[in-house]
């Protein structure tokens, strides 16, 4: 299979690495840092990309996009990882959330919730996961009664990225029958972060501050036109939405950059001639690759419009334990100078190991635990029966 991208391809790259270039402050390190400056500087930039025409590059003109082709979708996700995510919060309304939108919601929520994503005017956040559910999403217990023309919903959220940002709007996931099957009764709500009854409560983490959270919802009374899709139907939008935010993500790119730059470092510190140096950095380079043609295989389904649960699993593992293990091998390479944070004077590449190593330590959590792609692969793609 030829994954060769075209040269009216090859040019679009090379003028996204340019607008970078000159758009990227030296400061930028990417989410999840210390630093006042990041949300601000996202939403400047994601405005700067909805005037280019690149922010939602591949939607429906009609939802403010240029209807570019996939590839040219995966190309910008590309550059975007390899160069910390300037979009930041902002890749969530991208990859899954306007999609989701757009494939069953109603045309007044899509007249409502497109266009300010198109325009790079929002920020979402996610409310799956729960103290006693975890990843197993079935097990969620967050209710949402109807009451009059309200769903009021109660319960409690966890591992929410970006809430705290603050976020705008929150894509929530919530029982509206209790005495329906696990994977029935479920539904999705568009809540806006505002109601009064939402609290946020930021979670310490080592992977840096601002990355997680909890949401407590008290009360909170939701408009039943804030219902996506049919009450009930949470599951199949849920597992659609993760099946593209799994293939939204482009690890592989962001590994890929790490490589580059610590192969450089290695050069430069007469390091290259070492042969466990060059073995390791080879087997690198060889995972990564592998990760960026399992993803390629993922968008070529997508092409062909469908949504490939099974193949976006399999690239998710290899996506995820790529980026933890570039981490793990720099930091062998830099030996306890990999440790230096970026504040620290004569940090090697200005801390980068450091933070790929603690950046990554959650990231076979987040969208789905290995477990739940092993079973997603075991179960949809062996055929294999549910674990006894």
């Amino acid at each position: 299979m030829d994954f060769a991208f075209t040269d009216e391809e090859e040019r679009f790259r090379a003028e996204l690495r340019a607008f970078l270039a000159e758009e990227l402050p030296d400061w930028w390190r990417g989410m999840f840092v210390d630093d006042p400056r990041a949300i601000p500087f996202t939403r400047a930039f994601c405005r700067k990309l909805a005037a280019r025409g690149w922010l939602a590059l591949s939607w429906p003109r009609e939802w403010g996009g240029q209807e570019a082709s996939v590839w040219q979708q995966a190309i910008l996700r590309e550059e975007m990882w390899a160069h910390d995510e300037p979009r930041g919060p902002q890749y969530m309304n991208l990859n899954y959330i306007g999609p989701c939108i757009m494939r069953f919601g109603s045309e007044a929520q899509k007249r409502r919730f497109l266009p300010p994503m198109t325009a790079g005017d929002v920020l979402w956040t996610q409310g799956f996961s729960e103290p006693g559910a975890g990843s197993d999403l079935a097990a969620v217990a967050t209710r949402a009664e109807a009451r009059g023309d309200h769903l009021v919903v109660n319960g409690h959220k966890i591992w929410s990225s970006y809430a705290d940002a603050p976020a705008d709007w929150c894509f929530l996931l919530a029982r509206t029958s209790a005495s329906a099957r696990r994977h029935e009764g479920l539904s999705i709500l568009l809540v806006d972060m505002r109601t009064p009854g939402i609290t946020v409560r930021p979670i310490d983490s080592m992977a840096g501050p601002h990355e997680l959270n909890e949401m407590f919802f008290d009360e909170v009374r939701v408009p039943r036109d804030c219902l996506l899709g049919a009450q009930g139907q949470g599951w199949e939008i849920v597992t659609t939405g993760l099946t593209f935010e799994r293939v939204g993500v482009a690890r592989y790119a962001r590994a890929g950059r790490v490589i580059a730059l610590l192969v450089e470092h290695v050069k430069a510190a007469g390091l290259a001639g070492d042969p466990d140096v060059r073995r390791k950095l080879a087997e690198l380079r060889v995972c990564h690759e592998a990760a960026r043609l399992l993803n390629y295989r993922v968008i070529s389904l997508q092409v062909r419009g469908q949504v490939p649960s099974v193949e976006a699993a399999i690239a998710r593992v290899h996506n995820t334990q790529l980026e933890q293990r570039v981490g793990h091998v720099g930091l062998e390479i830099l030996g306890l100078g990999g440790q230096l944070t970026a504040d620290a004077p004569g940090a090697p590449l200005r801390g980068l190991l450091h933070r790929q190593w603690a950046r990554n330590v959650p990231s076979t959590i987040a969208a789905g635990t290995l477990e739940v792609q092993k079973n997603i692969i075991a179960r949809r793609g062996l055929g294999l029966p549910r674990a006894s």
